[in-house]
This record gives C-alpha cells, sequence and structure tokens, in this order.
C-alpha cells in the first residue's frame, strides 16, 4: 500500500536526528559505533512504523537495536513515535533509512547478533524472487553480516513466502531452531512483540507464520573479533 507523501517530512526527520543513523557509504563500520554503551546488535529490516524495534528495544535493554527503512515517509513515522517514547527506555535505538542491498557498504562483516524480517514484501509475481529478502543472494549477505553463529528471525503472513523460506534456508545450509504455522499458539511466543501489521492480522484471525535459523560457524578455523 503506497504512502501518502508526509508534508515536510524532511525537516521532520531532521528533528528526529539523535535517533538517526547516518553511515557514510563505503566506509563500513561496526554498527556498535553508534550506541553509548557496548551492547551485541540487532537488526530490523523493513521496520514499517516502528513498533516492533521500539518494544524490543524497550525488552531487550542488553541489546542495541538498529531499525532499517527504505521508504523516508514511513521511516519519519517511526521516528517521530520513538522520539515520543525515548523517556520510556534505554538509549538503545537507532534508525538506519536505506536499501537493505547497500547494508555491507554502511557495516563491518560479523557486525550483527541476530537479523529480523518481520512481514516483508513477499515479491508474488513471476520473475520477482530475487527480491523476495530471504532470496539466497540476500541470505550471502546476511551470513556475511552476522557473527558466526548468528540468528535470522522471519514473521510473515504469506504462505508462498514462508514456503519459500524454508527452501531456501535448507537449500543454503542454515539451521532451523524453530518453525510454526501459527506463531500466536506458540507457547515460546508469549513474550512477542508485534508490529503494526502483525496486529491488523491478528485482529482478524490470520496466523502468523514464523521461522527463526542459525547461520553455522565459520569452519576455517578463522575468528572474528565483534
Amino acid at each position: 500500500m503506497r504512502m501518502r507523501h508526509k508534508k515536510h517530512g524532511e525537516k521532520r526527520i531532521a528533528a528526529c536526528a539523535e535517533l538517526r543513523l547516518i553511515p557514510t557509504e563505503g566506509q563500513p563500520v561496526h554498527p556498535v559505533s553508534f550506541f553509548p554503551a557496548e551492547k551485541p546488535v540487532a537488526l530490523e529490516i523493513g521496520c514499517g512504523k516502528g513498533d516492533f524495534a521500539i518494544g524490543m528495544a524497550k525488552a531487550h535493554p542488553e541489546q542495541n537495536w538498529i531499525a532499517m527503512e527504505r521508504v523516508p515517509d514511513v521511516a519519519c513515522l517511526a521516528l517521530e513515535k520513538a522520539m515520543a517514547t525515548r523517556a520510556d527506555r534505554p538509549d538503545n535505538l537507532r534508525f538506519l533509512i536505506g536499501n537493505a542491498q547497500n547494508l555491507s557498504l554502511f557495516f563491518l562483516p560479523h557486525s550483527f547478533a541476530e537479523i529480523y524480517l518481520n512481514f516483508s514484501d513477499p515479491w508474488p509475481k513471476s520473475g520477482y524472487a530475487k527480491r523476495r529478502l530471504t532470496h539466497s543472494n540476500f541470505l550471502a549477505l546476511y551470513r556475511e553480516l552476522l557473527i558466526p553463529g548468528g540468528i535470522l528471525k522471519l514473521k510473515t503472513d504469506n504462505v508462498d513466502l514462508f514456503e519459500f523460506s524454508l527452501e531456501e534456508f535448507e537449500k543454503n545450509g542454515l539451521e532451523l531452531l524453530r518453525s510454526t504455522r501459527d506463531l500466536h499458539a506458540e507457547e515460546w511466543a508469549r513474550d512477542n512483540v508485534m508490529t503494526e501489521y502483525e496486529q491488523r492480522f491478528s485482529e482478524l484471525g490470520q496466523p502468523i507464520h514464523s521461522a527463526w535459523v542459525r547461520f553455522p560457524a565459520e569452519t576455517n578455523g578463522d575468528e572474528h573479533e565483534n
């Protein structure tokens, strides 16, 4: 669904500068440098209006959180919501406006402990598979960005995307830790933080599919500093 252009969007985003992360493209850094405290960093790709990232940052103060959104008008809403609630959580949340394809230009390898994909665009049309955020090409990018043994967590309402993702995970040798076709019925999901889409789908009685996969540690004997 297309979002109406936000009036004074650039000024509104600029007013949230303290929560916005602006890396220099082509000069990758470790994301921990953008936070006052050194903690493991989690990344959400496609944060939408920010409900999940804000909720997770509050629920998990032991981690730093980066919420990435491609569409500036959507990121504007997330930033404003985060600014309005920043007194309710530690200083452990930053927002990045950009395309996931460029992540390796911003961040060093082995920067993230976890990556979250919540209700990503399923790109259902024939020939668009490579645009899906669980396609093998993106999984190769996540493998580079995650620490050895890092975890990717997926939530979606789209059955076809879920099936496609499971196939891609298996094809790429990822360890399936958890998988469900009805997330809200699982006992282990009782602390689940919902996105704005998830809340809407749940109210309609639509099941949420979820999978967690682990990227195997390097087997060549190399160790990487985090």
